[in-house]
């Protein structure tokens, strides 16, 4: 069989072949990793107007209760996040952990503005779809149960443009700010739509069922601020603003802290000291962990690709490359990795492997743009 016969097809895949999108193999899908503009300009048009990415790949599943604090509470039994206080509306950023304190994945939990008391919705990454659900199953309690909402696309409209590009369809998305989300109509069909993304740039996700999934798509992208997005301009923009993507920059090896990723757990589960690994975890967030994520910014224009070594300046390997690549808004090589808590001070300097030569850069801060989310009145 051939591999490409065996990979799964979102709700918009025939939408791709009619774009002209370059289909690849990812995460078990067959997705478009670029379209006739190319990923450079994929990239820069998606930070000066608007871009369309089909995310319906990933895992859009739903925790349900008898009420929110029951589901609140079984959701923090593996996450360090504070449910409980989460307002209808409202959603946040977790990480699963294991038992040690290592990321199983990462995801974005939403408590629902309307309907049924004691929901929560999940979206988990699409190649740990199997893993998390079994994971998350093992750990609940009787009365809550997950449920699995596969029959349903999810696109990214992103970009500074995007919500007055939302608006002339759904008025009532303008409202949302950042993190917040409502069950809203988008020329009368019915959506989930959250302001979030995966990007730094303002923008929106829009949850519909699979049958409405390209009415919707092509009716976006009518609109003459908005081109069709490709995995390959997806992955440069989260690297340029920062954003972990799983299986490279976080794995079940990997803690929060060292990640960089302690604004995940709530104030409420330090102080109580009850999600997964606490001891271990609070330890480290006192003491410092042995090595830290950070940006890299390579000197010259030769970009450090995944697994690339860095070195200290006597060439003595201190950390690895996650994630590397060019950045187009920068016009130059960016980079994220892991390195020794002692060399992560920002304008350190370190060299990277590169082809077999040393290539001189420095530790930089993320993101590598400034993050340009709608907060609203919110400071």
């Amino acid at each position: 069989m051939a591999e490409t016969e065996s990979l799964l097809q979102t709700p918009l895949y025939a939408l791709h072949r009619a774009l002209g999108g370059k289909m690849v193999p990812f995460a078990g899908y067959e997705m478009p990793v670029q379209y006739a503009a190319g990923i450079l300009k994929e990239h820069l048009h998606t930070r000066e107007k608007a871009g369309l990415f089909d995310v319906s790949h990933m895992g859009q599943r739903l925790l349900i209760g008898p009420d929110h604090a029951t589901t609140a509470r079984a959701l923090e039994a593996f996450t360090p996040g504070d449910f409980q206080a989460l307002a209808p509306g409202r959603m946040r950023y977790s990480l699963l952990l294991n038992d040690n304190g290592g990321i199983v994945d990462d995801l974005m939990a939403t408590r629902p503005a309307s309907g049924p008391d004691g929901v929560l919705a999940l979206v988990v990454n699409a190649s740990r779809k199997p893993a998390d659900d079994a994971f998350i199953r093992e750990r609940l309690p009787k009365n809550v149960r997950l449920e699995l909402h596969d029959d349903r696309a999810l696109v990214a409209l992103q970009g500074p443009k995007a919500s007055e590009v939302l608006a002339r369809r759904c008025p009532a998305a303008a409202s949302l700010f950042f993190m917040t989300a409502a069950s809203l109509m988008f020329d009368g069909v019915p959506c989930g739509i959250s302001r979030s993304g995966y990007t730094g740039e303002d923008g929106f996700e829009i949850s519909i069922k699979s049958e409405d999934a390209e009415r919707v798509a092509r009716a976006i992208l009518a609109e003459a601020e908005v081109l069709p997005i490709g995995l390959g301009a997806r992955d440069s923009l989260r690297l340029e603003a920062g954003l972990c993507l799983y299986g490279h920059d976080i794995d079940e090896e990997t803690d929060p802290v060292s990640a960089d990723l302690t604004f995940a757990i709530g104030k409420r589960r330090k102080e109580e000291k009850n999600f997964p690994a606490a001891e271990n975890i609070l330890r480290l967030l006192a003491n410092g962990p042995a090595r830290k994520r950070a940006g890299v910014r390579p000197d010259g224009k030769l970009p450090a690709r995944e697994g690339s070594e860095i070195c200290d300046g006597n060439g003595r390997v201190i950390g690895k490359v996650t994630s590397g690549g060019f950045g187009p808004s920068l016009g130059a090589p960016v980079a994220m990795g892991y390195v020794e808590s002692g060399f992560s001070a920002i304008g350190t300097q370190v060299d990277l492997m590169v082809r077999g030569k040393a290539v001189a850069a420095r530790i930089a801060p993320v993101p590598f743009v400034p993050h340009r989310y709608f907060r609203g009145d919110k400071k």
